[in-house]
């Protein structure tokens, strides 16, 4: 029966265990740090693996509370072995460190997240690890491709552009030349987009976003098969990334209505891209609902919907865009996107000031550029605003 239930039941059922020690209705948070063992011979046989028993003895190396999120967020994604981290990028690290060593080559696609191609561009060559970062298209990456390429890593849809990738064709470039194969699949979710189906390796989300859903705790999550996931798992263990029991709990409660809300993204980003297309102060929208969109057909092939991020570009400067932003009263400035409240923000001013205009411009970060993370409020709402600020420009 469970195989066969759908993303809203997943998200609600997969992971609990509502039987032994107190039968609750929500898993219970255990805040322990050591594990004991009733004697020096349950010990021996935990050690030996004569014992029953899958509580590890430290909190680092597993807890109660995490593991059933852990096994929620596995189920979701249709894949084996999940595993939290304290967050997304303390999962992308892990891995990478994990999954490469000297002289292998990494391949990522040039609209990730900058925080991920720093780390890749410029502290992976640390350990003789090389890269290259190719524009979002199937024919760059299988361009890229070396005989010393080990990983393929991606985002789909990306950060601010949301760019589609074809899941299967990447996943088919993997296999053919026994490369690993990673999606960030933090802009679309499981609800929307589950890459594991069309046969990428390992699926890797930020938790702070859509999956915690209320702008109130960080936390990263990575899954994939048994045999990848162990060794990083272990890694873990050792560097000590991990996520606390108490913001697995608040990860849980937020997955229990991920569906609804995700659909409710969706719907409302959809309707206000659409507003923002046909605005005169408007001169263009990314959203991969749109069939302007470069990547339209792509994404109506593999995501049942798109997301709850639009971005575009308006028709002015840097300050004109922060005299926009300020006029308006639901949007609030700040980082990050996927909870209940409605953001915004200029991705220049807000990630990249520090770098020189020309490596902005390079990296696709127009002074006009702005990204909305639309909410959980009512979408006419947040259209009359919009509205009443477009028209001041």
């Amino acid at each position: 029966m469970k195989n066969k239930w759908q993303n809203a039941t997943r998200c609600i059922h997969y992971g609990e265990n509502r039987k032994e020690p107190y039968y609750s209705i929500t898993t219970p948070i255990v805040n322990s740090a050591p594990f004991v063992f009733s004697s020096s011979k349950d010990l021996l046989d935990y050690v030996t693996g004569k014992s029953s028993r899958t509580q590890p003895e430290y909190g680092r190396m597993g807890n109660p509370t995490i593991k059933s999120v852990q096994e929620k967020l596995a189920k979701l994604e249709e894949g084996e072995k999940g595993l939290l981290f304290a967050s997304g990028m303390c999962a992308i690290t892990t891995a990478l460190l994990v999954l490469l060593k000297k002289n292998d080559h990494i391949i990522i696609t040039n609209d990730s997240y900058r925080r991920t191609r720093d780390f890749v561009e410029d502290f992976l060559p640390k350990f003789g690890i090389k890269s290259t970062v190719t524009e979002l298209s199937t024919s760059a990456v299988r361009k890229a491709i070396r005989k010393t390429t080990k990983i393929i890593f991606s985002e789909s849809p990306t950060n601010p552009y949301l760019r589609i990738l074809s899941l299967k064709e990447i996943a088919d470039i993997g296999k053919k030349n026994n490369i690993i194969t990673i999606v960030d699949n933090t802009f679309a979710t499981p609800i929307n987009q589950k890459p594991l189906q069309y046969g990428l390796d390992i699926v890797i989300h930020s938790a702070t976003k859509y999956l915690g859903g209320h702008n109130d705790l960080i936390a990263g999550v990575l899954i994939g098969p048994k045999e990848l996931v162990q060794p990083i798992e272990e890694m873990l263990m050792t560097i000590g990334g991990i996520c606390d029991p108490n913001t697995s709990y608040l990860l849980e409660r937020g997955l229990k209505t991920l569906d609804l809300r995700v659909r409710k993204h969706n719907e409302s980003a959809q309707k206000i891209a659409q507003f923002l297309e046909n605005h005169s102060k408007i001169s263009k929208v990314f959203y991969p609902g749109l069939k302007s969109h470069p990547d339209y057909e792509i994404a109506k092939q593999q995501m049942k919907g798109f997301g709850g991020v639009v971005s575009f570009l308006i028709k002015s400067d840097l300050k004109g865009g922060m005299k926009f932003i300020d006029r308006l009263s639901i949007p609030q400035i700040a980082p990050s996107f996927g909870g209940a409240e409605t953001l915004i923000e200029q991705p220049v001013l807000m990630s990249f000031m520090d770098l020189p205009k020309k490596e902005r411009e390079k990296r696709g970060m127009s002074d006009n550029l702005i990204r909305l993370s639309v909410g959980l409020e009512d979408c006419d709402d947040i259209i009359k605003d919009l509205q009443k600020s477009l028209n001041k420009l």
